[in-house]
């Protein structure tokens, strides 16, 4: 395919289609969008596979699509290519709710493609980039682009470390954080950094912890498995993880625990959800799911115990289904699942 050409925006776009009227958002996600292309034929490598389906992927767009299943309204500030993929992953969002309006075209680069081979006997989910080196639209945010009120009102901000790896997406990611200390948010506002670590994106770990470093003192909430978490803040058993996230500031430290479920703690509290069984198709999208959900919870006022196992509902049902958006579950879907497993529905959502 041709290098995309054309201008920074069109009429076709976002910006121009919404205009600027002011919005609060309950979600507002920064960082990642793609294409993904997963094959139709289960159970092969990509070599032998015949036929594929695309969907929206990248994961702050997929988190914000799995908070507006929740019901929350969400935006996503992000870049495709002024190309085809980027007019549907316009359409994607708008199909599942979530505004579109800091989507802006990136001319002369392409909207990135994910492939991804689906062998879930092997528990195996290889993904492979395309239009990602040496950058991607959705690196060349700017910060003189943001639109800091929005950032700074969002009831929860959530950003990726992968948005880190790069300028000028760094520099945009720091003056975002930088937008909403910790010291000025209010009652019920959050900013949660997902610890979202893939190595073939930087250097060396030693240079994401860097970077980590910088945005660390203005999160409030840090989300990671025991391996990003030690790119984080270093190795260590998953309860020294969590505390050294909690010393540096975090009010609430989420590490997943692979088969052993997941925990988040607090200076109050430490808690464990068990795995969910589900019987698994495709282990990508799952987090995003999570991380939706466990958005929606906190936002809800839940106890932290039940916005985890309701998170880890949700992230289980994606993993039983082969796409990642497409994918992501209604509150129905969720506390159906929770109560399927004996487990306690929160309080003021459907059974």
């Amino acid at each position: 395919m041709a290098a995309a050409t054309g201008s920074e925006a069109g009429p076709h776009h976002g910006l121009t289609r919404k205009g600027t009227a002011h919005v609060t958002y309950d979600v507002l996600t920064m960082g990642r969008i793609s294409v993904d292309i997963y094959p139709n034929d289960i159970g092969v490598g990509l070599a032998d596979v015949t036929s594929f389906g695309k969907y929206l992927g990248g994961s702050p767009s997929n988190v914000a699509v799995a908070a507006s299943r929740h019901g929350r309204r969400t935006a996503v500030v992000t870049r495709t290519g002024d190309d085809p993929f980027g007019e549907y992953l316009h359409g994607e969002l708008a199909k599942f709710g979530v505004d579109d309006r800091y989507v802006r075209p990136v001319g002369g680069l392409q909207t990135p493609a994910t492939f991804c081979a689906i062998l879930p006997e092997q528990h195996d989910f290889p993904l492979y980039f395309y239009g990602r080196f040496p950058t991607a639209p959705d690196l060349q945010i700017k910060a003189e682009e943001l639109d800091l009120a929005a950032i700074r009102e969002a009831r929860i901000f959530w950003s990726t470390v992968t948005g880190l790896c790069q300028e000028p997406s760094r520099s945009a990611h720091i003056a975002a954080h930088e937008a909403r200390p910790r010291a000025g948010l209010a009652q019920g506002q959050f900013t949660v950094l997902d610890l979202d670590y893939r190595p073939m994106f930087w250097d060396s770990e030693e240079d994401a912890r860097e970077q980590v470093a910088k945005v660390l003192p203005h999160v409030t909430v840090a989300i990671g498995n025991e391996e990003e978490c030690a790119v984080a803040v270093g190795h260590g058993t998953p309860d020294e993880q969590a505390d050294r996230l909690l010393a540096a500031g975090v009010e609430i430290a989420v590490v997943k625990l692979g088969p052993e479920g997941v925990m988040a703690t607090t200076r109050a509290e430490r808690v464990v959800s068990a795995p969910v069984p589900v019987e698994t198709l495709n282990g990508l999208g799952a987090g995003d799911s999570f991380g939706g959900a466990f958005c929606h919870g906190l936002l809800a006022g839940w106890p932290l115990a039940q916005v985890l196992d309701y998170a880890n509902a949700a992230g289980a049902i994606v993993a039983s289904r082969l796409s990642c958006a497409d994918a992501m579950p209604t509150p129905d879907e969720v506390t159906s699942l929770l109560a399927e497993r004996g487990r306690l529905v929160p309080e003021g959502v459907a059974r």
